[in-house]
């Protein structure tokens, strides 16, 4: 696991969206794992402006996002769904037969989720996984006691969870209880993953999360198996990590860094 600070919010989107580009242009048919959240939505503004100005190609490009509502209707404007096509894939050349999410009225549930762990390997898997954290420590919605080699399935979602997702509703009673997630197993299985963090709201769960005992109780410790992870946070975000010195002397040394050490474009 590396982690890279960043002076602010919009400087640390940035690179998570320039690793994203470089990437994509090294391989244009790249499978993509995307988020959603307040959080996330830099990261496409930047991709979006990449697109229409240095002409990043995503049409032979494939995505599937991490998570959607279970009972909401992709057309409904809560569903993940809408969030991705209003931010991204309507804003760029992406083939809309190649953006994959969990349909959150399927029928049978269950096997909605069988289908999209089947689709994901079809595809060959996820070569770069974009993940973001909750304040309980869930990536996707992998909530407390998530099993670390979980699947794709239909999760309840935690009081803690609900109460920082309600906002977002129009009328919080409306916000569904479950989801259906991909499963810590599966986003273990990414070629690679970025966890962006921002806000002083963010630092002590992502204390624990990269430099706690690794548990089932905070899904996002699992990340430190991982054998190719970065994650990118704000100097607010990284306010409880024991470790900055080291990790600021990594980002300014490290060759594999020397391209991004000078982004400077706003979105």
């Amino acid at each position: 696991m590396e982690v890279i600070i960043r002076p602010n919010a919009d400087a640390a989107a940035q690179l998570v969206a320039q690793i994203i580009a470089h990437d994509l242009r090294a391989n244009p048919k790249l499978v993509l794992g995307l988020a959603t959240g307040r959080t996330m939505e830099s990261v496409y503004c930047h991709l979006v402006r990449m697109h229409r100005e240095s002409r990043l190609d995503f049409s032979l490009c494939q995505t599937f996002n991490l998570d959607e509502y279970v009972g909401l209707a992709a057309s409904d404007a809560n569903s993940y769904r809408h969030y991705m096509d209003e931010l991204l894939f309507n804003e760029v050349n992406i083939d809309p037969r190649n953006t994959h999410l969990p349909d959150g009225c399927a029928a049978d549930l269950d096997a909605e989720c069988a289908a999209y762990e089947s689709l994901i390997k079809r595809c060959g898997g996820i070569d770069v996984q974009l993940l973001g954290i909750g304040r309980a420590g869930h990536i996707g919605f992998n909530e407390p006691l998530s099993a670390l080699m979980s699947r794709t399935r239909v999760k309840a979602l935690a009081p803690r969870t609900l109460a920082q997702n309600a906002p977002q509703f129009d009328v919080s009673t409306r916000m569904p209880r479950r989801a259906i997630t991909m499963g810590v197993g599966t986003i273990l299985e990414s070629g690679r993953c970025l966890l962006l963090a921002t806000g002083a709201e963010k630092a002590e769960i992502i204390a624990k999360a990269v430099e706690g005992p690794i548990s089932s109780m905070i899904s996002a410790t699992a990340l430190q198996l991982h054998p190719h992870c970065t994650v990118i946070v704000d100097e607010a975000a990284a306010g409880a990590l024991a470790e900055q010195e080291y990790y600021r002397w990594i980002f300014e040394n490290e060759p594999e860094w020397a391209a991004y050490r000078h982004l400077a474009t706003p979105c």
